[in-house]
């Protein structure tokens, strides 16, 4: 099986939220910032448009135990995001890009446990392509600011912006503070 890679993903070891986490699986889902949660029973992704969002979830999840790095690579948290995969060694992750439903106009990034067989694609309750970022993907970086984004204000847990090429509104999910 496995599951939708969108943004910037953490994704963590199903068998370790079991194994750690006070609650086990409804545990876990309790400290899931947002709606972006898909599981495939195998590992677990929660996806983040922001850097500091994705430091600060992990911190939580090792305060519970879940060890993100080791001397070997990812432990039991990797982080992938769709345009360059995982971004530290993790032997435990397959990672490709996939056609959905077979039609090459939909193009998405998925990641398995390493060995899986199965097809199958897990994705968050109602997520849709046409109003994914999987559809119209752009990176904004901390310095949003200076590469043609000026902050315009932040509510109900979006950071919006405005473009400075286009004079459109930019908006950027946001689950810590702005």
């Amino acid at each position: 099986m496995a599951i939708l890679v969108e943004g910037i993903s953490v994704i963590v070891k199903a068998s370790e939220i079991h194994e750690k986490v006070t609650g086990r699986w409804e545990g876990f889902k309790n400290i899931v910032p947002n709606k972006t949660l898909c599981c495939d029973n195998e590992i677990a992704r929660v996806g983040f448009m922001v850097p500091d969002d994705v430091k600060h979830f992990i911190e939580k999840l090792e305060f519970y135990g879940l060890i993100s790095q080791g001397a070997d690579g990812a432990q039991d948290i990797a982080v992938a995001d769709q345009l360059h995969g995982v971004s530290a060694k993790c032997d435990w992750l397959e990672f490709g890009h996939i056609n959905l439903n077979n039609d090459p106009e939909k193009k998405i990034v998925a990641c398995r446990l390493s060995g899986s067989t199965e097809d199958q694609i897990f994705m968050p309750e109602n997520w849709k392509f046409e109003n994914s970022l999987s559809s119209s993907y752009g990176f904004s970086p901390a310095e949003s600011q200076s590469k043609g984004l000026i902050f315009l204000r932040h509510e109900d847990g979006i950071d919006v912006y405005i473009s400075k090429v286009t004079g459109e509104e930019v908006y950027v999910g946001r689950t810590g503070q702005p």
